[in-house]
């Protein structure tokens, strides 16, 4: 028995020793996993700048000593938080991660990482923390993280991450923070969000996901931060988000979002902190409950369509830091309460920044506007109709940065106590009716950084003392009554990048100091009274891309020096008494794309290289000693000089025997062409013509080449269709050069006299934006009819038809043009209409302009073509009278002018009223012909009904959400929206002045054309 004991418990012993030694080989095992699987994390790390974290990584220590390492209490083997947050790693994260099946954290934000994260990292049932922000993960969220259902905070934000939020994320139901925001995520909010009864935190902010905002969200009772901003999410905001009391920041602006806020939403969100709703489509009252919300500091809701009046009761708002509310439809109310609620917001001694630009605000400012808080750094109320003087007592917010009061009905003087306000950076009051000098004690504002005054009735010289604003960016001066010469102290601003002193009465030379200027990226000194030579020092700008002289009394030759620009995209020069060649350095600027030299006194060669090799970037009209150059130039040869020979003054002797011969020959020759051609048989008439090489020059061409140039006029090579004739894509030269081939129907009544009005008018013209006629074809086709077409320049861009009123089909090749596209689509047909109407041998007028007529070549350069109906007015006869019969004028309906169909002669006016109409159908995107134009309503009426206050209502949608698109991440953000606004408005009124109805009230073109470079600059300006 005894022995039966002692061997039990021998085996015993010896079992649980096993048991041990094999606990303590699974355990070693384990522990060799983890140090293995940070071995791998190691291994991926491409380069640590931070050399000492990972250099403890090595085997003189334990793996749970490593930098970063933290390994648990209950199994002190096991690692159970990684955290290497912000040391520079770079690299990707390891697979072999998942293995480290004991981790409960990863803190790896604000390193240089990048590559997928692995779905092995679904394997940590036990993580609770993952925060990978602020690197440049890519791809997709791992599927399988939703297999860790201990996860607490995911912070993914600042990566490069796609593809959609995993559907079924609602199942971590321990989720309470989730932050996925600046990354590029697209899809849906997944429904399953509603789920997440612990989340306080979501942040989906900046990335691409539509959609609604779905009822479910509701249902996140903890939710304090609401992040959805800059997403492309639609609709309205369900009413349960409303109910979300625990909410402190509502986000959800820049997006697509429509409807009201609810009257009571300061009452069901009492502890809202941060409220930003700016930049979608919301319409209705301010909430006036917001003034309950005690905690509100930051009010964003600029760029709706809210209306009415300001909440007077926002006073009440202690905390209140930042009020913007511009780009709206607010009122002040009624007469006497216009501007009520800003005398409440006294009560704010917080208040920092104060936006109403672009709203409807209108009478006095009251004087209360300085007794705002002390901390006050911005106040905008441009775009307004604010009346009266700029109040006295605003010295006293001395940390004010931002004025702006441009674009009101503004009168007086500037006020000399603002020279007090020494923070002052920014100064924005163009657009008003000022009158008076610029304060001398201007200089005084050493911080200034902008200084718009444009657009006013300023008089008197440029202060010498801003040469004293050393950190000046921008000095906007145009359009005023300034007189006197540039001081010299000007360009001691080193700084200055943007310097427009155009539409002024300035005298004297430019300062040579120009030079100075290394930072200048503008200039514009156009329409002065300048005078002196260009400074050769301007060459020294280096960072110049814009150079606008053009318009004053400038003399001697264009430097050779400004070739030197290597960033210069537009030079103006034109307009001035300039003289000698122009210099071959000027083709050596590998950006220009304009180039303005027109109506000056400049002679001998032009260039062949550079941009003098792009006929519509160039232009150099009313230079009649000008030669040579490329072809399509059409200047006359130059002549050879022969400095070896002396000229010899010839005998009238001489002179009167090189008469006589030259006499004979022509008679003797014009005899022996009557003979010839009173003998050709008629035959030769359908054979095939010579022609050179057509990169060489064109003649005329015959049926059988121009139906090989388009596969036997094919329906593939078909681009267009008119009433006489169609348009067919040719290849000719070997398929070297590509055509257009417009090929009469002459079984249309007025196809021929179409063809020679066309070739009449197209063989008499010659400019850029005009369609060049190539060669003709006036012969029979294969079953001996008679054949006429016209083959013309290709435009690869189609006509403007196409891109304004593209179908379904066409969305991938025609794109929303922007308002800069449109506009210089617009100056384009004005130039065009410019030179038929005024800078031709006798006016010709177009009498059919409409979309379809203007064709944009593959740079978006418009060249108006179809001269089908048009007519050359005889140099002799008033424009009232045709050299044929007004009645017999065709024109398509809704762009021909009015008085046509009376009977009335053609004149130039009838072009102009169409360009209004083309003009109002290029901003509102709708054609005159449209359905809703009935009962007197027209396109004209419809556009003329909303200026200036609700001019926005009618222009097309895709045209400003492209603008918004393309600027909205421009630090000038709501600069350049007022300013879009305006220029907008701007460009309506023309639209409207050039249709009415009188044609004694239509402008010229010529006035038309000034007014757009006018909103052009205007334009340009603000978005560079």
């Amino acid at each position: 028995m005894i022995h039966n004991l002692i061997a039990f418990s021998s085996l015993f012993l010896l079992t649980f020793t096993n048991l041990l030694y094999f606990a303590e080989s699974v355990s070693l095992l384990k522990n060799e996993t983890d140090h293995l699987a940070l071995l791998a994390f190691k291994a991926e790390i491409s380069d640590d700048s931070n050399i000492s974290v990972l250099s403890s990584w090595n085997d003189s220590l334990h793996f749970c000593m490593w930098a970063g390492v933290t390994c648990g209490r209950r199994h002190p083997q096991r690692v159970v938080a990684l955290n290497l947050t912000a040391q520079s790693l770079r690299g990707s994260l390891s697979p072999h991660n998942g293995n480290l099946s004991f981790l409960r954290s990863i803190s790896l934000s604000r390193n240089k990482l990048e590559g997928h994260i692995p779905q092995e990292i679904g394997k940590l049932f036990r993580l609770r923390y993952l925060r990978l922000a602020e690197n440049s993960f890519y791809g997709e969220i791992p599927s399988n993280l939703t297999h860790c259902l201990q996860l607490e905070i995911i912070s993914m934000y600042e990566n490069k991450l796609v593809g959609e939020i995993p559907s079924n994320i609602g199942s971590l139901s321990n989720l309470y923070w989730l932050n996925l925001a600046i990354n590029e995520l697209t899809g849906h909010i997944p429904l399953s969000l509603g789920n997440l009864s612990l989340l306080e935190v979501l942040f989906l902010t900046e990335n691409n996901m539509n959609g609604r905002i779905p009822d479910e969200l509701g249902r996140l009772g903890n939710l304090q931060t609401l992040g959805l901003s800059q997403n492309k999410y639609s609709g309205v905001i369900p009413p349960s988000v409303y109910n979300l009391s625990l909410l402190a920041i509502f986000d959800v602006g820049q997006n697509h979002l429509e409807g009201s806020l609810p009257p009571d939403m300061g009452l069901s969100i009492p502890n809202l902190e941060a409220l930003y709703v700016g930049n979608n489509r919301f319409t209705g009252h301010m909430p006036v409950s917001l003034g309950n919300a005690s905690r509100l500091n930051i009010l964003d809701a600029g760029l709706n369509s809210f209306g009415g009046p300001v909440p007077m009761n926002l006073g009440m708002l202690k905390s209140l830091e930042w009020l913007n509310v511009g780009f709206n439809q607010l009122a002040g109310g009624e007469k006497d309460e216009e501007f009520i609620f800003i005398t409440s917001l006294t009560n704010c001694s917080g208040l920092q920044t104060l936006d109403l630009n672009d709203n409807h605000f209108s009478g006095k400012l009251p004087n209360s506007i300085a007794n705002l808080s002390t901390q006050l750094t911005e106040i905008l109320l441009g775009g307004n109709q604010i009346l009266g003087f700029i109040p006295t007592g605003l010295e006293n917010l001395v940390n004010l940065i931002s004025l702006g009061m441009d674009d009101n009905l503004l009168i007086g003087t500037i006020p000399i106590h603002l020279m007090k306000l020494k923070r002052l950076q920014a100064i924005y009051m163009s657009g008003n009716t000022l009158s008076g000098k610029i304060p001398i004690s201007i200089g005084n504002l050493t911080q200034l950084y902008q200084l718009d005054l444009s657009r006013n009735n300023l008089q008197g010289s440029i202060p010498q003392s801003l040469g004293d604003c050393q950190h000046l960016r921008d000095l906007i001066l145009f359009d005023n009554n300034l007189n006197g010469t540039i001081h010299d102290q000007i360009p001691n601003i080193t700084s200055l990048s943007r310097f427009f002193i155009d539409m002024n009465s300035l005298t004297g030379s430019l300062p040579l100091g120009i030079g100075n200027l290394k930072n200048l990226f503008h200039l514009n000194v156009s329409n002065n009274k300048l005078s002196g030579e260009i400074p050769s020092t301007l060459s020294t700008c280096v960072s110049l891309q814009y150079l606008n002289m053009d318009g004053n009394l400038f003399h001697g030759s264009i430097p050779p020096s400004l070739g030197a620009l290597r960033g210069l995209q537009e030079l103006d020069l034109s307009r001035n008494n300039l003289t000698g060649h122009i210099p071959c350095d000027l083709a050596k600027p590998p950006f220009l794309q304009d180039l303005n030299l027109s109506f000056n006194n400049l002679e001998g060669e032009v260039p062949k290289l550079g941009i003098f090799q792009n006929v519509s970037a160039l232009s150099i009209l009313g230079n009649d000693k000008l030669c040579g150059g490329i072809p399509e130039l059409q200047l006359p040869k130059c002549p050879k000089q022969d400095f070896k020979k002396k000229k010899k003054q010839l005998s009238p002797n001489i002179i009167i025997l090189v008469v006589v011969v030259v006499v004979a020959a022509f008679i003797l020759l014009s005899f022996l062409l009557l003979y010839f051609l009173a003998i050709r048989p008629k035959k030769l008439r359908g054979k095939r013509a010579s022609r050179s090489s057509m990169k060489g020059g064109f003649s005329r061409v015959t049926y059988r080449e121009l139906s090989k140039a388009t596969n036997g006029f094919s329906l593939a090579s078909l681009i267009g269709a008119g009433s006489y004739g169609s348009v067919y894509k040719g290849f000719i030269d070997g398929k070297e050069t590509i055509v257009a081939i417009k090929v009469l129907r002459l079984q249309q009544g007025r196809a021929s006299k179409s063809f020679m009005a066309e070739c009449r008018a197209l063989g008499s013209i010659k400019h850029r934006n005009i369609v060049k006629i190539l060669t003709v074809c006036s012969s029979i086709d294969l079953n001996g009819n008679d054949f006429k077409a016209l083959v013309l320049e290709y435009m690869s861009n189609g006509s403007l038809d196409n891109w304004l009123h593209k179908s379904a089909d066409e969305l991938h090749q025609f794109k929303t043009l922007s308002l800069t596209q449109r506009l210089n689509v617009a100056i384009d047909i004005a130039c065009a209409l410019d030179y038929l109407h005024n800078h031709c041998e006798a006016p010709i007028i177009h009498c059919d302009l409409k979309p379809s007529n203007v064709l944009l070549d593959e740079d978006m350069v418009a060249h108006v073509g179809d001269f089908g109906l048009a007519r050359i007015l005889s140099e002799d006869t008033n424009y009232s009278r045709s050299q044929t019969n007004s009645l017999a004028i065709r024109g398509t309906i809704g762009y021909v002018a009015p008085e046509y169909g009376t009977g009335a002669n053609v004149s130039i006016y009838g072009d102009v009223y169409s360009y209004g109409i083309l003009l109002l159908e290029m901003l509102t995107g709708k054609k005159p012909s449209h359905d809703m134009f009935t009962n007197n309503l027209s396109l004209h009426q419809f556009a003329k009904t909303v200026l200036p206050e609700r001019v926005m209502e009618v222009i097309d949608n895709q045209l400003l959400l492209e603008e918004i698109e393309i600027i909205r991440h421009n630090e000038n953000y709501n600069e350049i929206r007022a300013m879009m606004h305006e220029c907008i408005v701007s460009l309506v009124k023309l639209g409207v002045s050039c249709s009415v109805e009188s044609q004694k009230e239509r402008p010229k073109m010529k006035d038309v054309l000034i007014k757009l470079h006018k909103v052009r600059d205007l334009y340009v300006r603000a978005i560079n």
